[in-house]
């Protein structure tokens, strides 16, 4: 399997599968390609629908001339903790980075909140979003009110009176709760179309079936969360308390 960057005949390939309507797997078999190379490919220079070849190759060749800008001299980059592996890490950030744009957020949010789930520390400033991810700050404030929003990230003040953006297990169930109160909200819009349109008409019919549908996985949302917030948080309990030291016997 070839490995390195994607030549200008490979995206030129992606170009016409893509027009071909082919899925990102049988592009990537037609190139002896990883899918997940061809997804990030696509995803990064504009999605299925407005990838163009020469404006994407263009693109990389400016990423990588930042990039190296960027670097420190001596072109060695900064030490990674625990021994990562630099070149590892960063090719795993674009990828959980297209994964999360494949799910609908913008570029730059995504961007940010991979940044926040690979951090160790589990929160970062905006300063250090900014030097990490060469960014504006104008940018960070824009992801992180977005993220803000949806129940990703939460804020506080650390002992220097910085404000950190931070990503933890009850972030998850926060956003989980969010999303089912959305749910539930677009369940009572819909059954308001009920009384408008007509409650034996089929376009009532349709609402009102979409409205049970939402309530029923709205439902089981909030309960799986509940569980499993309730479930992980025993566990991490239980496994504090087994590394405390046993009571000694004065037997």
């Amino acid at each position: 399997m070839p490995g390195g960057r994607l030549t200008q005949q490979e995206r030129q390939q992606i170009a016409l599968g893509l027009a071909d309507g082919l899925a990102y797997a049988e592009i990537a078999r037609g190139l002896d390609r990883p899918t997940s190379t061809i997804t990030r490919e696509v995803m990064r220079n504009g999605g299925p629908t407005t990838y163009r070849a020469d404006l994407a190759h263009r693109a990389t060749e400016h990423r990588t001339h930042r990039r190296r800008q960027a670097a420190p001299r001596g072109g060695q980059a900064p030490p990674q903790a625990h021994g990562r592996d630099a070149e590892a890490v960063r090719a795993y950030e674009e990828t959980f980075t297209t994964l999360l744009m494949q799910q609908g957020l913008p570029k730059m949010t995504s961007r940010v909140l991979t940044c926040l789930y690979t951090t160790d520390a589990g929160s970062v400033t905006a300063s250090e979003l900014v030097q990490r991810l060469q960014i504006s700050p104008a940018s960070v404030s824009k992801a992180v009110t977005f993220l803000e929003g949806q129940g990703l990230v939460r804020r506080e003040r650390d002992d220097r009176r910085r404000e950190r953006y931070i990503v933890d297990d009850d972030v998850f169930y926060q956003g989980m709760i969010a999303s089912a109160r959305a749910n539930a909200l677009l369940a009572e819009t819909a059954r308001q179309g009920v009384g408008v349109l007509g409650r034996d008409t089929p376009a009532a019919a349709r609402l009102e079936n979409i409205a049970r549908f939402i309530d029923f996985v709205s439902e089981s949302i909030t309960h799986a969360a509940e569980q499993a917030r309730e479930i992980l948080h025993s566990r991490a309990e239980a496994a504090s308390g087994d590394t405390a030291e046993p009571p000694t016997d004065r037997g």
